[in-house]
């Protein structure tokens, strides 16, 4: 990695202590530490299932030293702790099976927008994911069935960014690949017209 972390390992461990202690209490949501609020989102089969699509779709063009975590805790600093939907990290890392991990190590990113997460998703995580250089932010939204692809990391956020409707393929030129992603099969909300 060529980007250094400023969340240490202990530090992470003492972040995560946050969350931890809402693991298992609230089954059927999801919970961060966004600006400092813990933030509980419900989780539709939509989100699932958008989330094994993708998972599959980026790991059967991924080298095998690429991995995976999911809804793992990532300290971002003191008032935000994500539990991005999927991140890509090296697969030595992800195989660690750590309770938080450093945003160091974290390649891509992807978030699957949820009712209450519009604007943690589309606003707080921009500005905080750019600010700790991860190099790519997507943000797919099965409400407004398109993906917004975020690149160029910049202190206020990303400088680049690209929306794809869903039925159009995502391509993300990654430093570890050019990524191709098929959005015809993601699911979309019901309520969506």
């Amino acid at each position: 990695m060529d980007r250094e972390a400023d969340v240490t390992i202990s530090e992470s461990d003492r972040l995560h202590s946050q969350l931890s202690r809402f693991e298992g209490m609230f089954p059927g949501y999801r919970t961060e530490i966004v600006e400092g609020n813990i933030v509980m989102s419900p989780v539709k089969p939509h989100h699932a299932r958008t989330i094994r699509l993708l998972w599959n779709a980026l790991e059967a063009q991924l080298a095998a030293e690429w991995g995976f975590i999911s809804d793992v805790a990532v300290p971002i600093d003191g008032d935000n702790e994500f539990c991005p939907d999927l991140a890509v990290v090296p697969a030595t890392e992800a195989d660690r099976y750590l309770s938080a991990y450093p945003p160091d190590l974290i390649e891509l990113t992807v978030e699957v927008v949820s009712p209450s997460s519009v604007r943690n998703d589309y606003v707080v995580k921009d500005q905080a994911y750019a600010r700790r250089g991860i190099p790519h932010y997507l943000v797919f939204d099965p409400y407004r069935a398109h993906c917004v692809t975020l690149w160029n990391p910049g202190p206020d956020g990303y400088r680049g960014r690209d929306t794809v409707p869903y039925g159009e393929t995502v391509t993300v030129d990654t430093g570890i690949g050019k990524l191709r992603i098929d959005t015809s099969a993601l699911p979309v909300d019901p309520s969506v017209t």
